[in-house]
């Protein structure tokens, strides 16, 4: 039960850092690294093959959210309808660009 918690643990970490530093992008390197981990630490510690693809399944999940947690943690109070709709750049835009091209 520890390594499964353990392994919770450090897909959410994985997950963390991957929404504070990296783009949605990095998630295709990362989800599939830690499949493999999990996989290859639960077939070492004598998990079955159908106890194990629940719990890489939940791994999978734990960095995901994460990765949602970390990008809202980031982008609160920016993420909203309105700045798609009224043209008006938002608090991470380039305000300077328009006037350059002039």
């Amino acid at each position: 039960m520890t390594i499964v918690l353990l392994l919770l643990v450090a897909s959410g970490i994985a997950g963390l850092a991957t929404g504070l530093f990296f783009r949605v992008w990095a998630l295709l390197l990362v989800s599939p690294a830690t499949a493999i981990v999990a996989a290859t630490v639960l077939q070492s510690s004598e998990f079955g093959f159908w106890a194990g693809i629940p719990i890489v399944t939940a791994c999978l999940m734990m960095g995901q959210f994460a990765y949602l947690a970390a990008t809202f943690h980031l982008y609160r109070g920016e993420l909203s309808m309105q700045d798609e709709t009224d043209g008006e750049p938002g608090k991470q835009s380039h305000n300077h660009i328009g006037g350059q091209n002039e």
